[in-house]
């Protein structure tokens, strides 16, 4: 229970990595904030964690919406562990290849959707808890990345452009905060079985990809939380500003 007496703040935690991260931090002692869209999916992981004689609650947020954003900071109240997890996950080419003309795979407004969640939101988490860390003089912020964002992956020039932003910002911020006692770090998971994955890529696309790690799979998004969850304990206390490679090897060779 080395988490106990904390509160951390999950997005994305409706499924998948977030979900099962939100279930590990609860199972260590902390109380959890689960944050996502699907109000169901976040009763039905609040129970299961209450279930076990964890503590959590749901707050839903639509994370692009600055509106919600701000009212999900509100709820969450002062937080100890940030673990910036929630992403939009589109596949597409730069070019269209369906009319040629330059114009690209996106249109504005489902790019403009994608930085706001993946980039946007995380930034202003990250601006309107810091200060309370900061304040505490402990804190620990846990990005969630992708090894697409160190290897060209075609379909991916968004959502991987994304992720490398939140890698630097993960840097940026250790130089920052990190002096004041708030340790912050990046989780960059190789392919995950994950509904959001298997929804975009599909069974055997999502296989194809798993088999070029070095472990010639997917991971479990258990794998994957147990990670964060350690970046988020004490016992990597003296880990700030890296990108954990949680890839199975995908990016080491």
């Amino acid at each position: 229970m080395e988490l106990t007496g904390k509160t951390a703040l999950v997005t994305g935690a409706t499924g998948g990595i977030g979900g099962e991260t939100a279930k590990l931090l609860a199972a260590a002692g902390a109380q959890v904030v689960v944050t996502g869209r699907d109000s169901a999916r976040g009763a039905a992981l609040v129970k299961a964690i209450t279930e076990q004689g964890g503590a959590a609650r749901f707050e839903a947020a639509d994370l692009a919406d600055p509106a919600s954003l701000r009212a999900l900071v509100e709820a969450a109240g002062e937080v100890d562990i940030l673990v910036n997890n929630a992403a939009l996950f589109p596949m597409g080419p730069t070019i269209a290849p369906d009319t040629g003309d330059g114009r690209g795979g996106f249109d504005t407004a489902s790019f403009d959707a994608v930085f706001a969640t993946n980039v946007r939101a995380p930034y202003q988490l990250v601006a309107a808890f810091a200060p309370g860390m900061v304040a505490r003089g402990s804190g620990a912020i846990v990005n969630v990345s992708t090894m697409a964002a160190r290897i060209g992956m075609a379909g991916l020039p968004v959502y991987s452009a994304t992720k490398a932003a939140l890698e630097s910002l993960t840097r940026t911020w250790a130089a920052e905060l990190s002096p004041s006692g708030v340790r912050v770090n990046t989780v960059a998971p190789g392919p995950t079985r994950t509904d959001m994955v298997l929804a975009t890529m599909g069974e055997e696309g999502a296989g194809q990809v798993g088999a070029t790690t070095l472990l010639g799979r997917l991971a479990d998004p258990k794998e994957i939380a147990q990670v964060i969850v350690f970046l988020a304990s004490d016992r990597a206390a003296y880990l700030t500003g890296a990108t954990v490679a949680a890839d199975g090897g995908r990016t080491a060779v």
